[in-house]
């Protein structure tokens, strides 16, 4: 067979190889990844995979015909949620599983050790970045137990108004940058007349500066120069101290994987996320936490998170972040729909419902235990929800800010993403694209397709994976240096 049926309910297969006329009913060409009708649709009538609507159609379709953007329409999610009705515990783990990590003084586990140079605004990215780049890999041998100095500069902080959503997204994602368990030492810089004033940042968390907090301002210090010199000094100051911390045997359950996908195609929601979520199920088995964001590309997928909303709190705070998004995209002149991307697209993604039906399936099975703001400390364990925007580098951001210590990105058209304090590795969706990008992909999910894997041993190869990496094992992406120019704070509201 050259087609797939994901469910018996399905008036669509998606092609694993380009179908010619003739070829399993096609009576058009059907490229690779892309769907087939399997019985006549009227127009108007429902298109259905994963046993899901994922959009209506927009003209009579026959049997056998491309289903795609030309006949495939969308329509605005509107329906009736049922809550806690699907709630599937976690199948108790047969041993607690361990890695080596950094053991802070909070009590909550690094997987990696870094000191992070963090802006108050982007006035001060070049001193930040400059003090940073003074810590080449040679000034630093003598400290093994450093992962490096790394800047986290950004395009705002600024012309922002002082009281408003995009204010507060900055605050939590600086302040969750400086706390998250990958750091070991931060020094924070700004300029001095900034609406993002470091001041209130610490007044408003409760940082405390110290020999590992520092803070400094351009216009007080006296100059670019003068700033770059004395951070240089702080720095130096510091790298005895990060480096006292040893790695130490450490439970599973303090891992906190961020979830996340990009550059999707049509196998991500057949290989790629249905195994990533099996590996979250076993993290979660663990007590560990597995963390789901990107809201609108759950968007049509979140009726199957409500059923796994441990309670109907937790569920009806996912509802009111589907409604924000439908409010912000309209009052924005968007559309839910514009995404998926055309990369998306060319892959055989038609919709946001069909690919938010996909990307859904990274969370597993597991209740849903936890919804969160935008970088806000994620504080259940289990699998939680964090809202962020679709776009990968401002959605990763938000979830380490929010204590993520690993990522996990499916790609399936391909990605060169990388992050840092915390290190991602990729999962490939399909054979063809990671033997074209091996250099890049740590994982193939292909093989559930291309060589008969299951979903189940592909998860527990990535899980295994998280507990390498979560001891010090590079991913492709960190080997290559990835993840200094991949901070992007969320940016919401008026520039001013």
């Amino acid at each position: 067979m050259n087609t797939v049926r994901l469910s018996p309910e399905d008036n669509v297969v998606t092609a694993i190889a380009p179908l010619e006329v003739g070829q399993e009913g096609a009576i058009q060409l059907i490229p690779r990844g892309h769907k087939m009708a399997t019985a006549d649709i009227a127009k108007g009538a429902p298109v259905r995979k994963y046993a899901q609507v994922i959009g209506y159609a927009a003209e009579d379709i026959a049997r056998g015909a491309h289903v795609h953007t030309h006949n495939l329409e969308f329509r605005n999610v509107d329906r009736e949620y049922e809550f806690s009705t699907n709630l599937r515990e976690a199948a108790p783990a047969a041993h607690q599983d361990t890695f080596m990590g950094y053991r802070r003084p909070t009590g909550r586990v690094g997987t990696r050790n870094y000191i992070a140079v963090l802006t108050s605004v982007n006035c001060s990215a070049t001193a930040a970045r400059m003090i940073a780049e003074h810590f080449t890999p040679d000034r630093l041998a003598p400290y093994p137990n450093l992962d490096g100095v790394t800047a986290f500069v950004h395009g705002t902080g600024c012309a922002m108004g002082g009281d408003g959503t995009g204010f507060e997204l900055l605050q939590r994602t600086l302040w969750g940058y400086a706390r998250n368990p990958n750091v070991g030492g931060v020094l924070m810089a700004g300029l001095g007349c900034e609406m993002m004033q470091i001041d209130w940042l610490i007044e408003a968390y409760g940082l405390t500066p110290g020999p590992l907090f520092q803070v400094m301002n351009i216009q007080d210090v006296g100059g670019l120069r003068a700033t770059v010199d004395m951070g240089i000094r702080k720095i130096e100051a510091m790298l005895p101290l990060v480096n006292e911390a040893e790695r130490e045997a450490c439970s599973a359950s303090e891992l906190m994987v961020a979830l996340q996908c990009g550059g999707s195609d049509a196998w991500s929601g057949i290989t790629a996320n249905p195994a990533v979520g099996h590996a979250c199920d076993l993290l979660v088995a663990q007590g560990g936490t597995g963390v789901l964001a990107e809201t609108p590309e759950i968007y049509g997928a979140e009726h199957l998170l409500t059923a796994r909303a441990a309670d109907r709190a937790i569920g009806d705070k996912l509802i009111d972040l589907i409604r924000w998004w439908e409010d912000y995209t309209r009052r924005n002149r968007g559309n839910m729909d514009n995404n998926p991307s055309p990369g998306n697209k060319k892959g055989g993604l038609t919709t946001i419902l069909e690919k938010s039906l996909g990307a859904a399936a990274k969370g597993g099975t597991t209740p849903l235990t936890g919804v969160f703001k935008y970088a806000e400390p994620v504080t259940a364990r289990g699998f939680t929800f964090m809202d962020s925007p679709g776009y990968d580098p401002a959605s990763v951001t938000g979830q380490i800010a929010s204590g993520c210590n690993l990522v996990c990105f499916t790609t399936g058209r391909g990605s060169a993403f990388g992050s840092k304090p915390a290190p991602t590795m990729k999962v490939a969706t399909n054979t063809q694209m990671y033997d074209r990008l091996t250099s890049d992909m740590d994982v193939n999910a292909g093989r559930i397709l291309s060589d008969g894997a299951s979903v189940e041993e592909v998860g527990r190869e990535i899980y295994e994976m998280w507990l390498r990496m979560a001891s010090g094992e590079h991913s492709k992406s960190e080997a290559q240096g990835l993840g200094d120019y991949e901070f992007v704070p969320w940016q919401v509201g008026a520039v001013m």
